[in-house]
C-alpha cells in the first residue's frame, strides 16, 4: 500500500479507479476502516463463542467527512499500525483459535482462517485499484 501510494498526486487521489468507482482517496481510507473492523472481528472470534459481528455500509462510510478531509497519510499510518497488530495477533493463534468461527449477518458462519485469507486478498485487491489510478 505504501509503495503504491508513494508520490501519488492530489489529482490521482481524486480519480476513481473505474467509472462510477471510488476515488483512490476513498479506497485508501476504506482499507483503514475495513482492516480496523477486521481486527475487532478476529478478536471477537477468538475470545467469544461464535459471536455475531456488526456490519457496516462501506459506500455510506466512503461519503463521510473523514474520507474527504483527512490526509491519506493518516489512513496509511493507521493501516501500518493495524497490520502490525494483526501480524502479532494472527501469528500467535493456536490451531483451536484459527478454527474458531463468527457469524456474519449476511454470509453466515465464517472461520477465522478463511477470514485471514479474505483480508490478505482484500488489501491486494485495493492496491491494484490504486495502481490503476497511478499507472504503476
Amino acid at each position: 500500500m505504501h509503495a503504491a501510494t508513494g508520490g501519488i498526486s492530489e489529482e490521482q487521489l481524486q480519480s476513481p479507479y473505474r467509472p462510477g468507482g471510488w476515488t483512490a482517496r476513498q479506497v485508501i481510507h476504506h482499507i483503514g476502516d475495513s482492516h480496523m473492523n477486521s481486527l475487532s472481528r478476529f478478536k471477537w472470534a477468538i475470545t467469544e463463542d461464535k459471536p455475531t459481528i456488526k456490519t457496516y455500509d462501506e459506500n455510506l462510510w466512503a461519503q463521510l467527512a473523514d474520507y474527504s478531509q483527512m490526509p491519506v497519510q493518516d489512513s496509511l499510518d493507521l493501516i501500518r499500525l493495524i497490520h502490525k497488530k494483526l501480524t502479532i495477533l494472527l501469528r500467535s493463534l493456536t490451531n483451536e483459535q484459527i478454527n474458531r468461527e463468527f457469524i456474519h449477518p449476511e454470509f453466515g458462519v465464517v472461520l477465522v482462517k478463511w477470514n485471514i485469507g479474505l483480508y490478505a486478498w482484500h488489501g491486494r485487491h485495493h492496491v491494484a485499484h490504486i495502481k490503476l489510478v497511478t499507472g504503476r
